[in-house]
């Protein structure tokens, strides 16, 4: 009999598409089409005429983020390698991304507000059949993508999609958006697609033991790649998952947007973005072992990166009962449809739920709340808040809610009523639009139309507005993207002087004065509440 062994708590799986981090804009083919010319070359191309420079740029704090390799030593020749593997293996992405600038340029040129028919012969050929063109009633021209189509195509190319199996130490790790995967001597790489069910099968051996034979057969490993493998692993249970059997709900935050609410009936988890452990550390945080091992309800408020992530999704994906995300993506190059994202990477039950739409289970409903901003004014539907109410209990997810228009929630406090608990992002400052959807643009905007357009929560104003219509007995700051943990995805670090932390602060102490409980998180926490008694008592776990 072979000895059973787990897989190391702090083991990652990494998802990677063609070596870079798979966000989910990598999925759909437009989208990452756009993202290979107008991201990843463009940075390769940057690094093997400059290294130096990249080099220089990720050792200034002030640059993270940014466009710029982080490789610590010079590797001109592996990402050279790189540039020619990826205009040779992708040049059906290339092309793709070539005929939507060359649409969207036909459309600015010719559609002048007259019937837009003649113009579907001019359409590029390998985008004939996958758009349809039109206006807006102001006789801006665009076009729709039909996605469903254009993932049974040539250009839905999952044979790029691979796993990176590596154990990590600490919380440092480039910046991803910017930094591929070149080939290290402590990575396995295997060329897996994201919707094989061998990820759970890996996955399920941080939880169930099994043999290393079992996982050497399964994962089909080189003899040379037998003895990393077989450092991923440990004897060591991992301390068995404590299910909650109170009468009350219990919230756990992860750190970020991530919040676990757990009743003996329900498990709902928002935004996943999971901590690694199993290292020393400073912070205390809750992990993978932290969480039920079956999830009820996991909810999406919307389709950026700290709020998607797939290096959490993919590992958890064979617990998820339900994944509910905001019904909208009906097209539009920058707005995906999340659902069908999902459902390509292998997620069965997705879930669409609209503005002021509810799901009931139980004595729990979950209902989508319409958030405007965080968006850089970008059409995108795909995004909501979520209001739970359990029981007599009111809670509110307003995730990066840009409070820009007071009225909408006046509108919304009319159907709800008053909150007990707010969640509210402030990240206020944010990035410029170029910074995420700069590869989608066809034209260059000029920087100062660029930095006007942010990536951004609610500053103090907003916030004080958002509190005084739903009046909570608690608020609690979050998504902020200061855990260690969120550097490698958001290369957000704040001071005390930062303007997120200075108006969050401000909006703390003015509901403390109003008599509200009121704090920013961060790391972990967790409270117990009262299902039938509002305002509730909260129970911090020391």
């Amino acid at each position: 009999m072979e000895d059973l062994y787990y897989l190391k708590p702090n083991l990652v799986i990494e998802p990677l598409f063609k070596r870079w981090y798979a966000w989910s804009y990598l999925i759909p083919p437009a989208t990452a089409a756009r993202n290979v010319t107008g991201r990843h070359m463009k940075i390769i191309n940057s690094y093997i005429q400059a290294p130096q420079i990249h080099m220089e740029a990720v050792r200034n704090p002030k640059m993270k983020g940014g466009p710029f390799m982080d490789f610590g030593r010079n590797r001109v020749e592996e990402v050279r390698a790189l540039r020619e593997d990826t205009l040779s293996s992708q040049q059906d992405l290339v092309a793709l991304s070539d005929a939507l600038k060359e649409l969207d340029q036909l459309l600015k040129e010719h559609a002048k507000g007259y019937s837009l028919e003649p113009l579907y012969a001019k359409v590029p050929d390998i985008l004939k059949g996958y758009v349809e063109l039109n206006y807006d009633l102001n006789n801006q021209p665009s076009f729709r993508i039909v996605e469903s189509l254009l993932y049974k195509s040539k250009y839905y190319q999952e044979q790029f999609q691979s796993i990176a199996l590596w154990v990590t130490e600490n919380d440092e790790r480039p910046f991803v958006l910017s930094t591929p995967r070149l080939d290290e001597p402590n990575v396995l790489h295997l060329p897996v697609a994201f919707n094989d069910r061998l990820i759970d099968e890996i996955a399920r051996m941080k939880h169930t033991p099994n043999t290393i034979s079992y996982l050497k057969e399964l994962l089909n490993v080189s003899k040379e790649d037998e003895a990393l493998l077989e450092t991923f692993f440990t004897k060591d249970a991992p301390p068995p998952y404590q299910r909650y059997e109170g009468d009350k709900i219990r919230m756990r935050y992860f750190g970020h947007a991530c919040i676990l609410i757990e009743t003996k009936e329900v498990s709902i988890l928002v935004d996943p973005l999971i901590s690694y452990y199993g290292y020393n550390t400073e912070l205390a945080r809750f992990s993978d072992m932290h969480l039920p091992p079956v999830i009820d309800y996991v909810l999406i408020t919307h389709n950026h990166q700290d709020h998607i992530l797939f290096e959490t999704l993919l590992p958890l994906r064979h617990r998820i009962r339900n994944i509910v995300v905001p019904r909208g993506g009906y097209g539009q190059l920058q707005d995906p449809n999340l659902k069908m994202v999902l459902q390509q990477t292998g997620f069965k039950n997705v879930l669409e739920l609209e503005e002021m739409g509810t799901l009931e289970m139980g004595d729990c409903t979950i209902t989508g709340i319409p958030f405007f901003g965080e968006h850089s004014d970008l059409s995108i539907s795909t995004k909501i808040c979520h209001y739970l109410q359990i029981n007599d209990f009111k809670i509110m997810f307003a995730a990066d809610s840009c409070v820009v228009e007071p009225r909408l929630y006046e509108h919304v406090q009319k159907e709800i009523g008053n909150l007990d608990v707010l969640f509210l992002g402030m990240e206020c400052d944010g990035a410029p639009l170029s910074w995420l959807y700069g590869p989608l643009l066809t034209r260059d905007l000029p920087r100062d139309m660029d930095a006007s357009r942010r990536l951004a929560g609610s500053n103090f104003e907003r916030g004080s507005a958002i509190v005084d219509i739903f009046q909570p007995a608690e608020l609690y700051v979050y998504a902020m993207g200061q855990e260690p943990w969120l550097e490698f995805i958001s290369s957000i670090k704040y001071t005390d002087e930062s303007n997120p932390i200075v108006a969050s602060n401000k909006l703390i102490s003015e509901c403390k004065e109003k008599g509200l409980a009121a704090e920013r998180l961060f790391g972990e926490k967790e409270i117990l509440y009262n299902k039938h008694k509002s305002p509730a008592t909260a129970h911090p776990v020391l």
